[in-house]
């Protein structure tokens, strides 16, 4: 039983400690960093098609904005 609290205790410790290390930097992240790297591509257009699929689907506040389902906002 006591090894098996020990066990669960190291584990626990292990998966915290990741929590502690440091935020990495921007020149740190190498290729990541480059602005071709987004996940979401072009900003402008990821609002619009934000905008389009908020209206559209009638979501109040869907990006983070007011307004209904009629794309008055």
């Amino acid at each position: 039983m006591k090894a098996r609290t020990v066990i669960a205790l190291c584990a626990a410790m292990a998966g915290l400690s990741g929590c502690a290390l440091p935020p990495v930097q921007a020149w740190e992240k190498g290729q990541v960093a480059r602005a071709d790297m987004l996940m979401q591509g072009d900003p402008l257009g990821t609002r619009f098609n934000e905008h389009i699929y908020t209206s559209k689907e009638a979501a109040s506040g869907g990006s983070a904005v007011g307004g209904g389902g009629c794309g008055c906002n």
